[in-house]
């Protein structure tokens, strides 16, 4: 979820493993990470959250998403199955998770 609304949804396994919308995999990696030997990357957004009473037009997370786009800003995007199983509501989603290396290359 992100300001109220779902932006993904599936089977809860796909969804921890290959998040399709960008505000799941920065949700997912603040998680603490159980097992001190294992290095876990964090993904801090940058940017102020929009007040629930002013989403912003286009996708409401456009503000803080490192990888939106021009149509971010003023189409909101539609519910689509993105992979089997999976939704999204992105214009970026792909079948392939976000890999790490594109958030820390524009973070």
């Amino acid at each position: 979820m992100y300001l109220g609304g779902i932006v993904e949804i599936g089977d809860k396994r796909k969804v921890y493993s290959a998040s399709l919308h960008p505000s799941t995999l920065a949700l997912l990696s603040a998680a603490p990470e159980p097992d001190p030997d294992r290095k876990s990357r964090r993904i801090v957004l940058e940017g102020d959250v929009p007040s629930p009473s002013r989403i912003p037009s286009g996708c409401s997370f456009h503000t803080r998403c490192p990888i939106a786009q021009d149509i971010c800003k003023v189409e909101r995007p539609v519910w689509r199955e993105v992979a089997s199983g999976q939704m999204a509501a992105c214009h970026l989603a792909t079948p392939n998770p976000i890999p790490l290396q594109v958030w820390e290359a524009v973070s």
